[in-house]
């Protein structure tokens, strides 16, 4: 069998600009291709930055030309990569936190973000989640961060077979630790491995944490990126269990 490569993708957004942060995404993507990839998480909001005031004059679709990169991407490379985007749907004027999955067959999947933060609401509407996903024969359940903080949420990800429970997040210096201690729990509870991709530079008025993380299913730390740079936290699995280990991301502009 061959080993299984996943990584958590911690990155600083700037603020609305989909275009730019789409090409820090797509060499991201390539980075992570380089050391065999799998399965790449992006924080929550990722292609926006976490800006509510802007999200209503940012929402995309599925259907949104400028994924067509990305989409081509996730099937050259063979990889299930999941981003974070504010979701338009065809049911009116309902606005998501969602997560876009593109498969390494080319089909796009979203996941809507379950249980709002307090003042989302006002700019949000609560959405549906998504279905599991199959990652090489292994069952992926999907959150993005304040779903993180109903322990139902992954308890449901669990009953449904999850083998993996993956979250976008935007968790800020003063809650890390709290944070971080629950997913630990998770992973042993529920023998899941987990990984939670945060941001790691100022975003709509919040100062994330970075330390994007990997646990194993029996709770162990796996990997943990830096606190305050772009970077992969890169999980491998192998006949011997997982190893872990950090690449530091570096952007070409224009």
């Amino acid at each position: 069998m061959s080993d299984l490569i996943i990584a958590a993708a911690q990155t600083g957004c700037l603020a609305g600009n989909i275009e730019l942060n789409l090409s820090r995404h797509a060499q991201v993507v390539e980075l992570a291709a380089a050391e065999g990839v799998a399965l790449l998480i992006f924080p929550e909001l990722s292609l926006t930055g976490y800006e509510p005031q802007l999200a209503r004059n940012l929402g995309i679709t599925l259907q949104d030309p400028r994924l067509e990169k990305l989409r081509v991407l996730a099937k050259a490379h063979n990889m299930t990569i999941v981003c974070g985007a504010p979701l338009c749907c065809n049911d009116g004027d309902a606005l998501y936190i969602g997560a876009i999955v593109f498969s390494p067959d080319g089909t796009l999947y979203s996941y809507t973000k379950q249980h709002l933060h307090g003042g989302e609401d006002l700019v949000f509407t609560p959405g549906q989640g998504g279905p599991q996903l199959n990652l090489r024969g292994k069952n992926l359940g999907l959150a993005i961060c304040a779903d993180i903080s109903e322990p139902g949420h992954p308890q449901h990800a669990a009953d449904q077979g999850a083998d993996i429970y993956a979250a976008g997040v935007l968790i800020s210096q003063a809650s890390y630790a709290k944070e971080s201690a629950m997913m630990q729990g998770y992973a042993e509870k529920h023998q899941m491995t987990i990984i939670m991709a945060n941001h790691c530079a100022p975003t709509g008025g919040w100062l994330p944490a970075g330390k994007s993380a990997i646990w194993s299913a029996s709770g162990e730390v796996i990997v943990t990126a830096p606190a305050s740079q772009d970077a992969l936290a890169i999980a491998r699995q192998t006949a011997d269990g997982w190893q872990g280990y950090v690449k530091l991301v570096t952007y070409q502009e224009g």
